[in-house]
């Protein structure tokens, strides 16, 4: 893909340009942008014509960046692109976004195409209608391809003010990452327990050569808290599930939540809580009467 101007700083003239299109070395594909030897385009090839037409500073953006990032898999409406807020670019079928804000921190290039670096692209994704769902996918997804932790993402918003988008993206982080002291866990915890019908556990145990959050011997009930959703490594992976595989083992039942759960979801934890107490006493009771 290559515009007018550039052909022009490139040496050639106006007459060259258009006798290489009327021969079909050229082929106009929107106002002064051509492509080079064939008409056809890439999916990559029609982005960057639609980057070029909008002129010099103008980036890939919003669902058509998040795209191109592979963090989403359907664009939703037409190429979106945005562009230095004094620039009037008005061009057809491109979805055109002007930023009072845009600095060259904000863009980069994938397939040597002109686009917004991927947290711009999350944080543009919030502002649009995007459910809090396929945004928390997206995230997922820039997390699971090494573009943008969650952690450097939260760290990143400072950065960008009040900019349209920051505040969903803030909320949603700041609940998946949420995290509690142990005081604090355990003052939310265990009115959730007693809800559901649990006698109080003991805390902070060694069971199976490991330090538990919430342990009901009399029930072989043990429960876990992860103080971090997002971004957790292999290792720590490895590790959570080395613990319940150790404890069912034991002949133990291990059971997960989230901190985030615990302060925001207390109707499920209090609902799984009474479903695995209901299930052990039963299992108690049935092996004592056999």
């Amino acid at each position: 893909m290559v515009t007018r101007d550039q052909l022009l700083e490139h040496g050639l003239s106006a007459h060259a340009i258009d006798h290489r299109a009327k021969k079909g070395r050229l082929h106009r594909v929107a106002r002064g942008v051509y492509a080079v030897g064939r008409r056809e385009l890439s999916q990559y090839g029609v982005w960057m014509a639609a980057v070029l037409a909008c002129g010099a500073g103008a980036a890939l953006s919003h669902h058509s960046a998040a795209v191109l990032w592979r963090i989403r898999k359907q664009q939703l409406r037409g190429i979106e692109i945005s562009v230095p807020a004094a620039r009037r670019s008005h061009r057809a079928g491109i979805n055109i976004h002007r930023r009072r804000a845009f600095s060259d921190d904000d863009v980069t290039e994938c397939h040597g195409i002109p686009v917004t670096t991927p947290i711009c692209t999350l944080i543009d994704l919030a502002a649009t209608t995007l459910s809090d769902n396929e945004l928390e996918a997206a995230v997922n997804e820039a997390d699971k391809l090494d573009l943008a932790d969650p952690e450097a993402l939260r760290a990143a918003l400072d950065h960008h003010g009040k900019r349209p988008g920051v505040t969903r993206v803030r909320r949603l982080l700041d609940r998946r990452t949420f995290a509690l002291t142990d005081s604090e866990l355990e003052r939310r915890f265990l009115p959730i327990a007693r809800r559901a019908g649990l006698p109080m556990p003991k805390t902070q145990q060694l069971v199976n050569g490991f330090k538990v959050d919430f342990f009901w011997p009399e029930l072989g009930l043990v429960v876990e808290t992860d103080g971090l959703r997002y971004h957790r490594t292999p290792a720590q992976q490895s590790r959570d599930a080395l613990r319940d595989q150790k404890h069912f083992a034991a002949e133990l039942t291990p059971l997960r939540f989230t901190h985030a759960q615990v302060r925001y979801e207390p109707d499920h934890v209090e609902a799984t809580l009474r479903a695995a107490a209901r299930r052990l006493r039963l299992a108690s009771s049935e092996d004592a009467a056999s």
